[in-house]
């Protein structure tokens, strides 16, 4: 019998022995991310280990992106001295360090060039999931867990089951990846998946660009997954090569690998869709929910806030504004996809429709930073990974869930909208 992705990629960092789902693995990692919402578990598990002084040293650190994202900028004193700590930290020990405004971990993280075909990555977050849109086994730690990569560059992993879902076809549009994923919460349910990984396949998945494929990967931590891995192709290597990433070491499944399930998803047979009632596994098609007013659009976070996602709120909105009453912001995923919005004139687009850019960072997403902040019975839809109550300052408010194009089609209009309707189904160019 054949092995899964996952499989290889555990066994490959454990010693080279064949390892199937359900064992316990002690793998070494090869690249580690800490951002600022878990740093303070992770320094004072240092601390008080008394890891980072001259005879305990802490060798991973040098593989290790720390990250100040969440809060980002700080709201708070405690929030800035957190970050006081987490760059002295960096100094000392050389640790990668990405600053207030360079981004969310996840877009920096494959931006930097730290991680290839092949890679075992961890970071502090469960959406570092993302790293499977390039062929990784990218998941999610604690702190503490971090800690202790930093000291022995190792792990231990119980082998996931896998499922393997194959998207056939073509996705029509005005539909994303993002609606997938949807369909795929509405079908199995928020932690659907749990502790499972999720290996995506076919032609609709060949098709998608990079950032589409992030998008894929990223949201699957909605359906608990452990990771959410893709096969590697010309695109993955070229994207790699222009952020400067190692030599791919792409990994493939064996055709008699064995999965905990197999699924087929004609992706031309979907349409937009959205999340609702607080739940992200609450899902319906865009259609059913026409009319339904919103106060607030959001696009950004680390799921949808990449330059595609802002090329297709752009493609919308040029030319056009936002409706009377309703508010938008446009939160880019990194430095580097800011300016590369900037340079395409869709920073500009989208000001002149009535929306407002800021810096890159989660703090709007979690409401950390308070940009956001609703009223009562306010309604807002978003681009972002999650619409738990209170998720956005107000637990009296509403929030819905869609890709950017329905985010932006509903700024247009003040409604939940189809974005297909809005641009005659068909899609023009910004330029």
């Amino acid at each position: 019998m054949g092995y899964t992705i996952a499989e290889k990629i555990l066994a490959a960092h454990a010693g080279g022995k064949p390892v199937r789902a359900g064992d316990v693995v002690v793998a070494s990692v090869d690249f580690a991310m800490l951002h600022d919402a878990r740093a303070s578990n992770a320094l004072k598990m240092i601390q008080k280990i008394g890891a980072g002084n001259e005879k305990f040293a802490l060798p991973f650190a040098a593989k290790t992106a720390i990250v100040l994202d969440h809060y980002s900028p700080p709201p708070n004193i405690e929030a800035a001295n957190v970050h006081r700590d987490m760059r002295a930290f960096a100094d000392k020990h050389g640790a990668v360090l990405y600053d207030v405004g360079d981004g969310i971990c996840h877009q920096v993280m494959p931006e930097g060039g730290h991680l290839t075909c092949g890679d075992l990555i961890v970071g502090t977050d469960t959406h570092s999931v993302t790293y499977g849109a390039f062929n990784a086994f990218g998941t999610g730690v604690e702190g503490t867990d971090l800690s202790a990569v930093m000291m022995t560059g190792k792990l231990w992993f119980r082998v996931p089951e896998t499922i393997r879902i194959e998207l056939k076809g073509r996705l029509q549009p005005g539909v994303w990846a993002k609606d997938i994923t949807l369909t795929m919460l509405g079908r199995f349910g928020a932690e659907g998946a749990n502790y499972r990984a999720l290996e995506y396949v076919g032609s609709a998945v060949s098709a998608m660009e990079i950032d589409d494929r992030m998008t894929l990967s990223n949201h699957a931590a909605e359906l608990g997954a452990k990771a959410a891995i893709l096969e590697a192709d010309e695109k993955t290597f070229a994207w790699l090569k222009a952020h400067k990433a190692r030599a791919p070491k792409a990994v493939k499944a064996d055709a008699d690998a064995t999965y905990a399930e197999r699924i087929e998803i004609d992706a031309s047979t979907l349409a937009p869709q959205v999340a609702r009632n607080h739940q992200i596994d609450d899902v319906v098609g865009v259609p059913e929910v026409k009319g339904q007013k919103i106060n607030f659009a959001l696009i950004g976070t680390c799921t949808n806030g990449r330059l595609d996602d802002i090329r297709q709120a752009a493609a919308i909105l040029k030319g056009q504004r936002i409706a009377k009453g309703v508010r938008m912001i446009i939160t880019p995923a990194s430095r580097e996809v800011y300016l590369a919005a900037a340079r395409e004139g869709l920073v500009e687009a989208l000001t002149q429709a009535g929306a407002s850019v800021e810096a890159a960072g989660c703090g709007t997403c979690v409401n950390i930073t308070g940009h956001l902040i609703m009223g009562d019975g306010d309604v807002a839809i978003s681009s972002a990974n999650r619409n738990f109550k209170g998720r956005l300052g107000n637990s009296k408010s509403e929030i819905w869930v869609g890709s950017a194009a329905t985010v932006a089609a509903s700024a247009l209009t003040g409604t939940i909208t189809d974005p297909r309707t809005v641009m005659g189904g068909k899609w023009r160019a910004v330029a």
